[in-house]
């Protein structure tokens, strides 16, 4: 949401008590989707708006609420319209002060049904489990020159490799899975930098050349989409019941459940790129069991015998 269109969007609650997402895409000249998204985000964020679908739905103010935007300057007004960070993460990006500023001028009375704020009863923590405190380049440091909007020649070390210059054009930063990425196009093509794998960079007085109606968000989309590609490959599995649980935590989306064998056992299919991800599956040890593919369960058992031969050899 840019800064105009929160703007606009506080300027249309404050001014009707009552109003329709067409109404509200006319007048910000964005798609009723769009619309959604943004008052969505101002809803969870603890504004007082709520939305009614239906034939007599629309867009409404709570009862005595009031967004107070007038006392917000454009700074911190193009802050505010930051959206899906935690506390931590506008602290590592260098924003944490001015963000807290406008929410407390922003933030409306509390109903008069007495309702509690949403954002006392919300709190959102971004960071892995036992994930260790970013080191490298912070987003605080590097914001300043993507700003900017020049070509960046960045640094950048590969685990194993040398590091390696390249020239890229930003778009923006990615948060995502606690961890800060460059979005960027190099040689035309959109790549993914983590900010932890950057040594030092250097902005180049060239202004940056970005591929004809791309944006942060859509190339962001396209590069994560592409991570989360489950792949073509399956293994078919036998979970122990009372791991089937943690295998659906740990293996996410990949692993879908097809039934009980009625024997304590649950049918489960994965889905990977390829042979080697079956890797993944050492940590259950024996309460997990591929049946299929084949050369699927001999790469295993090989895996089994070379870490027992491993630690054979230690004694």
């Amino acid at each position: 949401m840019t800064p105009d269109r929160f703007s606009a969007l506080l300027l249309a609650l404050q001014s009707r008590p009552e109003t329709t997402v067409a109404a509200l895409a006319d007048e910000t000249g964005v798609s009723a989707r769009t619309v959604i998204r943004d008052l969505n985000w101002l809803r969870d964020a603890g504004f007082p708006v709520l939305m009614r679908r239906g034939k007599y739905g629309g867009v409404f103010m709570l009862p005595g609420g009031t967004l107070d935007a007038a006392r917000l300057t454009p700074h911190e007004r193009e802050h505010l319209t930051l959206t899906g960070l935690d506390e931590e993460q506008r602290r590592r990006l260098g924003v944490e002060p001015v963000t807290g500023r406008a929410l407390r001028k922003v933030a409306g009375s509390r109903p008069s049904e007495d309702l509690l704020p949403i954002g006392d009863l919300v709190v959102s923590d971004n960071r892995p489990w036992f994930g260790r405190e970013p080191h490298g380049v912070t987003p605080a440091q590097l914001i300043g020159d993507l700003r900017r909007g020049v070509r960046l020649r960045v640094e950048y070390r590969r685990p194993g490799e040398p590091a390696a210059r390249r020239t890229v054009d930003p778009y923006g930063l990615l948060a995502k899975g606690g961890r800060w990425y460059l979005v960027a196009d190099e040689s035309g093509k959109p790549r993914l930098l983590n900010l932890q794998r950057i040594a030092g960079w250097e902005p180049l007085r060239a202004v940056r050349r970005l591929r004809p109606g791309a944006r942060l968000t859509t190339v962001a989309a396209e590069l994560t989409s592409g991570w989360e590609d489950k792949g073509d490959l399956t293994f078919h599995l036998l979970i122990e019941d009372s791991q089937a649980a943690r295998a659906e935590r740990i293996l996410g989306s990949r692993l879908s459940i097809v039934g009980s064998d009625g024997q304590g056992r649950t049918e489960g299919i994965l889905r990977c790129r390829e042979l080697e991800d079956v890797r993944q599956l050492l940590p259950f040890a024996d309460t997990v069991t591929v049946t299929d593919p084949p050369e699927a369960r001999r790469r295993i058992r090989k895996l089994a015998h070379q870490i027992l031969n491993h630690y054979a050899s230690a004694d």
